[in-house]
């Protein structure tokens, strides 16, 4: 798995959240951004996560992650994938991407992710629900990084999605769909986890 690298998206705005940052909201008694950096890192492979700027409050929840500023983060998704992929070492072979409000993606699916990655073949691997329907994490092989710094708007790497064929990666459950972007979604996932 050398040369993969672990792209955790974390500039946005928490809009949704009504004056709450989602990045600090508790999960398994640390901040999920904390969270997400532990179980990316767990995994050995590089890990990037992208900030607002190197002065926000969430770097002091990225631990040894390298911090990558986004100043045009207003944008959207897009913006943090250029700056990411932009940003990582010359040596890397394929980027897996991952917002940072999944809270239920562990490091063994993050594993699982990066092991169906084929570099003679060079396959995008996405993430999926143990239903099928598509999500997060998704791998993306080198040969689409040009693709991929130039992305606008916030839609994300949708229009790389559908122009490549995909390897899905099953996860347990809704792991690959659980993002959670508003006070009421923290508190309907919470109250899920009560026996």
């Amino acid at each position: 798995m050398s040369g993969i690298a672990v792209l955790i998206l974390a500039a946005g705005r928490s809009a949704r959240m009504r004056g709450g940052d989602k990045m600090f909201e508790q999960v398994q008694g640390q901040p999920l951004l904390t969270c997400i950096c532990a179980r990316a890192a767990a995994t050995g492979l590089d890990v990037l996560v992208t900030l607002p700027d190197l002065d926000h409050p969430r770097v002091g929840l990225i631990d040894a992650a390298k911090p990558v500023p986004v100043p045009d983060a207003s944008e959207g998704m897009s913006a943090s994938i250029r700056r990411g992929v932009a940003a990582l070492p010359d040596a890397t072979r394929a980027v897996m991407i991952l917002p940072g409000d999944m809270p239920e993606v562990e490091t063994s699916d993050l594993l699982s992710v990066a092991a169906a990655f084929d570099p003679d073949q060079e396959n995008i691997a996405r993430a999926a629900a143990a239903d099928g329907r598509p999500g997060h994490p998704v791998l993306f092989p080198k040969r689409l990084f040009p693709q991929l710094t130039r992305l606008h708007g916030d839609h994300g790497a949708r229009s790389v999605l559908k122009s490549e064929p995909v390897t899905p990666v099953p996860l347990p459950g809704q792991r690959a769909l659980v993002d959670l972007d508003t006070p009421e979604a923290w508190a309907h996932w919470r109250a899920s986890l009560d026996p």
